[in-house]
């Protein structure tokens, strides 16, 4: 099972952001990814979704689009969910090829973020190896 991931997607359903620009479509357009994925250094499966998931290719789109609500509903529970409660000089890294992450609200007129991102790059996802 493959689904189509698409920042366009993810920026016009649920977030404060501006709408991409007829370039920036072009420039980031969706791609599919499978469901499940292996992760290459440690061989476990996990689910790969997360906000830029659209729809599951090949199935209706409005079913494929509920499906991947559906599960996507049952990893963010809260059972399942870490919650970091920042303190000053800390840092966080994570493994975008198993984790899911989302920043939260904070207050902008008492706290400062600093946020830096390294992308490495890598793999595609793949859940099985040809």
């Amino acid at each position: 099972m493959h689904v189509m991931h698409s920042l366009d997607y993810s920026r016009s359903r649920n977030h404060a952001h501006e709408p991409l620009t007829e370039e920036q479509k072009r420039a980031v357009p969706p791609v599919e990814h499978p469901l499940v994925r292996t992760h290459p250094e440690t061989g476990r499966r996990c689910i790969y979704l997360g906000d830029h998931a659209q729809n599951v290719v090949g199935m209706d789109y409005a079913a494929g689009q509920a499906l991947v609500d559906e599960i996507n509903d049952q990893l963010v529970k809260s059972e399942r969910v870490y919650s970091h409660r920042w303190q000053p000089n800390e840092f966080m890294i994570w493994d975008n090829r198993c984790v899911m992450h989302r920043s939260r609200p904070f207050d902008t007129a008492h706290d400062r973020r600093v946020v830096r991102r390294c992308t490495v790059l890598g793999e595609v996802p793949w859940l099985f190896k040809t």
